[in-house]
Order: C-alpha cells, then sequence, then structure tokens
C-alpha cells in the first residue's frame, strides 16, 4: 500500500485571500488594543479584556503570517 502525500487542509488559491483578511482582522484588534490601553486609566484596566484582546490580534497575526509566507513561496 503506497503512502498518500500530504495536502494542505485549504485550498492554495485561498492562500493571499487568507493572509490579507487574517493579516488585516490582526491589524484591527492590535489597533483597538493600543486604543484601549491609551484612553483607559489604570484603575480602569481589565486584565482579562487586555489579555483576550491581546490573544485574538496574536493569533489573527500569527496565521495571517503564515498565510502570507506560504504565498510568496516559503513553505514553514
Amino acid at each position: 500500500m503506497a503512502p498518500k502525500p500530504i495536502s494542505s487542509p485549504v485550498p492554495v488559491e485561498w492562500y493571499p485571500s487568507l493572509a490579507v483578511v487574517m493579516v488585516s482582522i490582526g491589524l484591527l484588534v492590535t489597533a483597538s488594543f493600543f486604543i484601549y490601553e491609551a484612553t483607559s486609566s489604570m484603575r480602569s484596566r481589565s486584565l482579562y479584556k487586555e489579555t483576550g484582546t491581546a490573544a485574538v490580534a496574536s493569533i489573527f497575526l500569527g496565521f495571517g503570517s503564515l498565510f502570507l509566507l506560504l504565498v510568496t513561496g516559503v513553505y514553514v
């Protein structure tokens, strides 16, 4: 029995669109994080909101960067 070749779970044609959408969402969430930090006082800040916003931004920017690398031909 011959082994099956490894294939991507996402079609290669979607890579450019996914890269643009995910990086855009990540940058918007990052911008909202910075706005929240700049406009709220030290006493009114919430660690849970800060951590959650940073985690969402990190996930979107991470996957967006991954798809951007795949679009440019850097296979990781």
